[in-house]
């Protein structure tokens, strides 16, 4: 039983002013008892309540011990989110009232309390453990929170600007469900208020639902990590270097010089393609030759841009034949150079492409021009060949 259900039954109901008067002294009369009961209590039970206090005395100083330990957990060296120092921090947030009341309850049968005294300390412990609950659940929800942030190759830099919102939403949301399990606790009827909460969180979500959304976007990049601080992105037509990445919006800086700020929710809504997350960056090529070259020498231009391109430092995914252009043989050369660095892609990038004019050179293979070849005729419709034909040249020759 509660205690507004012990003082409800112990006060008459009151449906005059005479009779509301008349539960003053009733009050009045369960103190005295209260008290009369104590004392008789202490007269009985001297023995057993000196040995409860004395059980009492090691079960604090136990627990105060405990919490020392916490604090010995809690180096300097660890960083915040290692669990170690999470489970320290949590144990240091334990409150000396609720170190006492569970002292107490835990000698409260043994020292043989009286009942009203018995229920006012279950009513104290209750109090102090649905608090300390809610102390320790925020505490280790914080602590996740840090431990996923901290993670290796993540820059937690727009942690500390979302740390702030993320402490005060989870304090009021785990303190809230303290206050309404407390209230359940003590014979209050929470039904209506906690669907008071669900209407009005409703309505509070649905006016500002894009503050929201671009909040657990902000949220979503923070521990999904799509991105961070100084990546090279491309998103639709855009692309560039991530500057700043705040609660209500992203900035990026475009590799033309501007700054672009897009709202969290509407850059996670694109496809994005994170340029720093890759391991190779690959250079593709097209080479064409002539069609005089002979089928031998074709054979050995595979090789041959495979060997050009390991000298370089590169690597050839693909060196081969690729189609009959409509001047040249063309053959397809993709080189993968390792890392992401394109101050490193585009020097090899110019080397070889000298590197193949050289070699090619050397082997006698042609790298055509586009040409085209034009057919005119006379007026008599005699076709004029765009070179002399044999047949032209003998009679010129008798001529002669």
């Amino acid at each position: 039983m509660s205690v507004i259900q012990i003082i409800a039954a112990a006060t008459p109901a009151a449906t005059s002013p005479a009779l509301a008067r008349t539960a003053i002294p009733d009050v009045s009369t369960q103190i005295r008892d209260l008290s009369r009961s104590t004392v008789s209590w202490f007269q009985a039970y001297w023995l057993q309540i000196i040995i409860a206090l004395a059980i009492a005395v090691a079960i604090v100083s136990a627990l105060y011990a405990l919490r020392g330990l916490g604090a010995r957990l809690c180096r300097k060296e660890r960083g915040r989110g290692d669990w170690r120092t999470i489970v320290g921090r949590a144990i240091t947030k334990t409150t000396n009232y609720f170190i006492i009341m569970v002292a107490i309850r835990a000698v409260d049968g043994y020292a043989q309390t009286p009942p009203m005294l018995d229920k006012l300390v279950t009513f104290l412990f209750t109090l102090a453990a649905v608090m300390q609950g809610a102390i320790w659940a925020r505490e280790f929800i914080l602590g996740a929170i840090e431990h996923k942030t901290s993670a290796e190759h993540f820059k937690g830099e727009a942690i500390i600007n979302a740390m702030g919102l993320i402490h005060l939403l989870v304090s009021v949301v785990v303190f809230a469900v303290a206050a309404v399990v407390l209230l359940d606790n003590i014979g209050v009827n929470v039904t209506g208020l906690v669907a008071g909460l669900g209407v009005g969180g409703i309505a509070i979500g649905l006016a500002a639902q894009g503050i929201f959304a671009d909040l657990f976007a902000a949220l979503a990049i923070i521990f999904d990590r799509p991105f961070s601080k100084g990546d090279q992105i491309s998103f639709d037509n855009s692309s560039g270097t991530i500057e700043a990445i705040g609660l209500k919006s992203t900035r990026i800086r475009a590799y033309t010089g501007e700054l672009r700020i897009i709202s969290n929710k509407n850059l996670l809504d694109k496809e994005i393609l994170n340029v720093s997350g890759r391991d190779h960056i690959r250079l593709p090529f097209t080479i064409g030759v002539a069609y005089e070259t002979p089928p031998e020498t074709l054979a050995r231009i595979p090789g041959i841009l495979t060997e050009l391109v390991e000298a370089e430092g590169g690597k050839a995914a693909r060196a081969g034949f690729e189609s009959f252009g409509a001047s040249s043989l063309d053959f397809s050369l993709l080189v993968d150079v390792p890392g992401k660095d394109w101050g490193v892609a585009h020097p090899l990038r110019d080397r070889l492409m000298v590197a193949v004019v050289q070699r090619f050179a050397q082997e006698g293979i042609s790298i055509p021009y586009p040409t085209q070849t034009t057919f005119t005729a006379a007026p008599d419709g005699k076709l004029i060949m765009p070179y002399p034909s044999p047949t032209s040249s003998d009679d010129d020759a008798r001529a002669l």
